[in-house]
């Protein structure tokens, strides 16, 4: 199912990606990553954290020696910066993996009168800020495709570094959908986008990702125009990720087909989901980015116990 574009007199045309999107992006980075944490901390509330010491083979922090401990359990190295011996605690070794995708492809680029902002922005917040929240609840995370599960204090940051840096790689070509990873059992995966590309694609995709038992969350990004089909008169629609354009002259006409194939494309995408016990969330982007990570934190948790 092919995304469309409006376009008339008082709308700028939204086309194919141009050759500055990523350096547009690099400039709206700073303030996404400080929209993530914002958006982590206020559902941070009510979140009982996982992380606890333990045995397992990533650093998680060093604290304070404490009388009885075993001396071999003394970071020697750090101690000498300061005047108290510390602990080299490292992660529980219960921890889970997540891996999280954001969709960039050039249809997430849309953003319309009625929307808080563009969908791309509103998925990399949602993104970042799920993986902050996971990790301060003791999670291993990663970015699918690009990192391996870290379990680092400071992983807004670092993925922002990663998803910029892939960004303004030379011949970079977002896909719109994931990578077809086969991933373990005890894997969760976060796959964060508008999901308009051909639902049969879809399906075959998250059979590849789930064959070896990863369970997985989709969560659909949608502008409210995309949503409602709030166009009537002569309107120009152009597909954003090729030439293709339709001029129609009563466009409302048009609205009930397109609500339908709508709720069609979204039935069979639902249909591959629970065929392997995945979920599936629709979040509108002239609603709060904190809607959707609460209920995302709360999918997430319940598999998350399930799977301990």
């Amino acid at each position: 199912m092919a995304e469309v574009r409006l376009l008339d007199k008082n709308e700028s045309r939204v086309g194919p990606r141009h050759q500055d999107d990523a350096l547009l992006l690099a400039r709206r980075f700073p303030r996404l990553l400080v929209a993530a944490r914002e958006v982590s901390l206020s559902v941070m509330h009510g979140v009982h954290g996982r992380r606890r010491a333990g045995h397992g083979e990533t650093f998680w922090q060093f604290r304070p020696f404490v009388a009885g401990e075993a001396l071999n359990r003394i970071d020697w190295r750090r101690s000498a910066r300061d005047d108290r011996y510390y602990v080299r605690e490292r992660e529980w070794e219960a921890a889970h993996t997540v891996m999280i995708w954001i969709d960039r492809s050039a249809s997430m680029r849309f953003a319309s009168k009625l929307a808080l902002q563009p969908k791309i922005d509103r998925a990399l917040v949602l993104g970042l800020a799920a993986a902050d929240l996971l990790i301060r609840g003791g999670e291993r995370v990663g970015l699918l495709g690009l990192t391996r599960a870290l379990a680092v204090r400071n992983i807004v940051e670092r993925f922002g570094e990663v998803l910029l840096a892939d960004e303004q790689a030379e011949g970079f070509a977002p896909a719109e959908l994931p990578p077809n990873e086969s991933l373990t059992r005890n894997t969760q995966v976060v796959l964060i986008g508008d999901f308009l590309s051909d639902a049969g694609e879809i399906a075959t995709m998250i059979e590849s990702v789930s064959a070896r038992g990863a369970r997985g969350h989709l969560v659909m990004i949608a502008d409210p125009v995309e949503e409602t089909f709030p166009f009537s008169g002569h309107i120009e629609f152009i597909d954003s990720d090729s030439p293709a354009r339709l001029r129609v002259g009563r466009a409302e006409t048009f609205r009930d087909d397109y609500i339908l194939r709508l709720g069609a494309h979204r039935d069979r995408i639902d249909a591959a989901t629970r065929s392997r016990g995945w979920t599936r969330m629709l979040h509108r982007t002239d609603r709060p980015a904190s809607e959707a990570l609460l209920a995302l934190r709360m999918q997430l948790e319940g598999n998350l116990e399930m799977g301990s």
